[in-house]
């Protein structure tokens, strides 16, 4: 099935007080920040239309899951960087090289997972940037491309 609808399940079934958004993630307007769309679970974190606002200080633990499409896959490689931002600054980051000669076929599909845990404390606010937008797979599978953070613990 969907794993991101299967995640989502899994979420709203699990008994917790504990802090906790999932959110389908897509292209920017204007801007590098991934919008937020608004299906999902938002329970004690504010959900706005770029970024997360936490309301409760604790240990989070903060994933992204991005799926991407190079249509026309050239010889020279490409450098996607996605970064999650706490409160506008990176905070965590990372930069794979995708269609290098080597790899190159005429379509390419790649997924990117980013795990992070970290503090956070009330009204931090975590947003996430991508290099380039313009690659995410929001045709095939745009359920697939999620942000998530769950409060660990509330001590550090």
């Amino acid at each position: 099935g969907n794993t991101s609808e299967d995640y989502l399940r899994i979420l709203q079934n699990v008994p917790t007080k504990r802090a906790a958004a999932y959110m389908r993630v897509s292209n920017p307007v204007n801007s590098s920040k991934l919008s937020l769309v608004e299906k999902g679970i938002c329970e004690d974190i504010q959900c706005k239309s770029e970024e997360l606002v936490i309301q409760k200080q604790g240990l989070y633990l903060i994933y992204c899951h991005l799926n991407f499409h190079f249509p026309n896959c050239s010889n020279s490689p490409t450098d996607l960087k996605i970064e999650f931002l706490v409160n506008d600054k990176v905070n965590r980051q990372t930069l794979s090289t995708w269609c290098a000669s080597e790899t190159c076929q005429e379509k390419t599909f790649k997924t990117l997972f980013l795990l992070h845990l970290t503090y956070l404390d009330v009204k931090d606010r975590i947003s996430v940037t991508l290099n380039h937008p313009k690659f995410l797979n929001e045709i095939s599978l745009p359920n697939e491309n999620v942000l998530g953070v769950l409060r660990y613990s509330d001590e550090m």
